[in-house]
């Protein structure tokens, strides 16, 4: 699934949603709906439900959802799910069109620059860059042997003949490189370093990047340098499905025999939606971190943490109107207290949301900063 917040801008006409004006003759020429199979599920924005559409049944209703901006699932679980109701995980999408082309705006491809898409899909994304910038010009990756079958063929009806490939985009892609643009089309827990190597100096990456913290990112653009390092802003939050190896594992509770610490805190919860700023900084600070919110019958939220790397969990329960909220940490970790630091930072930073993010990757891993590289968090 991919979703953002509400996009600025103008609709052109006849269009539900804005397209940069060098965008706008591609979108024209390359409509969704020849990407899509004839089953979808269209997403419901406010909901957060999916509806399957069968456009064997309902041609009208399919066309409408194809034209719509929303995102459309197109696999479930892996290619594991079967029948028309909606599986369990979403797996494969055509992602809102809306964000498509904000994030084709934001990669700054030009005519003549070689681009590699991870993350294939139905194809679209990869028609509209082929259609723009030429088939030799785009290498696209995917990694369900399925997914790129079927997107291979859908591109080669359309008239689209960029380079197709079945493997992981973890990998890159060494035939084609180097590239002027690497673009991913799934949420990155880190930034495989392949892509780096094989993107040029002065070379852009665009990927939906976050941590663990939470299942929502946010759009990051790093500039590779020569020293094979990259680094670069935060630009809006979204929501993507996770490159397969890097999907979350939740840890199990440590096992009894530690010590259970108990305090009480006087700090408030900050807001934890899906594009809530908090979720975003807590997560590049913390490290490491998955939380949970539990809701109670009384009204009461409790905020779980947990380790995803040593026996750890934290337990916060607010109650709203009270002063003092209790705590409880175990483990080899004191995760509460490294929220609270988190949480006391954050306020004190001003409480900055994606626009004063930014992340540097390098050989070793990865560090955010605010406001500036030279300011790490």
């Amino acid at each position: 699934m991919t979703l953002a917040p509400e996009q600025e801008g103008r609709p052109a006409p006849g269009r539900s949603f804005p397209v940069a004006d060098a965008w706008v003759p591609t979108f024209d020429a390359v409509p969704r709906s020849r990407f899509l199979p004839d089953l979808i599920w269209a997403h419901d924005m406010a909901t957060g439900k999916s509806r399957p559409v069968d456009r064997r049944a309902d041609e009208a209703g399919w066309l409408a959802a194809a034209a719509a901006d929303i995102p459309i699932v197109t696999q479930w679980d892996d290619g594991e799910h079967q029948g028309t109701e909606p599986g369990t995980v979403p797996t494969s999408s055509a992602s809102q069109p809306s964000l498509v082309a904000s994030m084709l705006d934001d990669l700054m491809a030009e005519p003549g620059m070689r681009v590699l898409e991870q993350g294939t899909g139905t194809g679209w994304n990869a028609a509209l860059l082929s259609h723009r910038l030429g088939d030799a010009n785009v290498t696209t990756v995917e990694i369900d042997a399925a997914v790129s079958a079927r997107a291979r063929a859908a591109l080669h009806t359309a008239g689209y003949r960029p380079t197709a490939v079945c493997a992981d985009g973890a990998l890159g892609f060494k035939d084609g490189a180097p590239y002027n643009r690497i673009t991913a089309t799934y949420g990155l827990r880190a930034i495989p370093q392949a892509w780096i190597e094989q993107t040029r100096p002065g070379g852009l990456i665009l990927a939906p990047f976050g941590t663990h913290y939470s299942n929502a990112d946010a759009l990051v653009r790093l500039t590779v340098h020569a020293d094979g390092t990259a680094s670069g802003p935060f630009l809006q939050p979204v929501e993507f499905m996770k490159m397969r190896s890097q999907r979350l594992r939740w840890p199990e509770n440590p096992a009894d025999g530690g010590t259970l610490a108990e305090s009480t805190t006087t700090a408030a919860l900050p807001a934890h939606g899906k594009f809530d700023p908090f979720p975003l900084a807590a997560g590049l600070r913390l490290g490491d971190v998955v939380h949970a919110i539990q809701p109670h019958e009384d009204g009461a939220r409790t905020l779980w943490l947990y380790s995803l790397t040593v026996p750890a969990w934290a337990a916060a329960t607010f109650h709203d109107g009270e002063d003092e909220h209790q705590v409880r940490q175990y483990g080899g970790r004191r995760l509460w207290d490294d929220f609270e630091q988190t949480l006391t930072w954050w306020h004190q930073a001003g409480e900055p949301g994606v626009d004063r993010l930014g992340l540097t990757v390098n050989p070793h891993g990865w560090h955010a900063w605010l406001d500036d590289p030279a300011q790490p968090i």
